[in-house]
């Protein structure tokens, strides 16, 4: 089948069978290989991409739904030069092994968005926004996304760092 994908801002001819993931047509047609195969079950979110402005686990999702979109992986979150999110993270030093770093950034930078637009949460009180970035709301709101070097201290501070600078 083939389908049109904008990736990063470069939009790509591909010619998948219709069962690729859109993780697989990332990491296996077009090289982008910062997403990460984790679980492959959508359990763990390293494999967690942008899609269409929201936070999507590409390994649970067919390459050919995204016909016509745009997706935007860990590559396509500082071209030029590292984002304040990925600043934060280094200075925070909020990886280990950095096998879920991707999935984390790409989690935390649309994560940041959501909560800019006052969508609520979980564990929000109230429906209409504004939300504080409180320690449930970060946990709830990274919640899908698991790092096994246990890196969060570091994670939320990154986070609170890009939140706080942002503003």
């Amino acid at each position: 089948m083939n389908i049109e994908l904008t990736v990063n801002g470069d939009t790509h001819q591909l010619d998948l069978d219709p069962r690729v993931t859109l993780l697989d047509a990332l990491r296996d047609h077009l090289r982008l290989t910062g997403s990460k195969k984790g679980c492959d079950h959508g359990q763990c979110g390293a494999c967690t991409v942008i899609a269409g402005g929201r936070r999507i686990n590409a390994c649970l999702s067919l390459a050919v739904t995204h016909d016509g979109g745009a997706v935007t992986t860990v590559e396509g979150l500082g071209q030029d030069e590292l984002s304040p999110l990925q600043r934060a993270f280094v200075e925070h030093d909020g990886m280990q092994c950095g096998y879920c770093t991707p999935g984390q950034l790409c989690s935390a930078t649309a994560m940041l968005t959501e909560l800019d637009q006052g969508w609520p949460s979980h564990v929000s009180a109230e429906l209409d926004g504004p939300y504080d970035l409180t320690e449930a709301e970060l946990a709830e709101r990274m919640s899908g996304n698991l790092c096994r070097c246990s890196c969060y201290p570091g994670i939320n501070a990154a986070i609170r760092q890009a939140r706080e600078t942002a503003e």
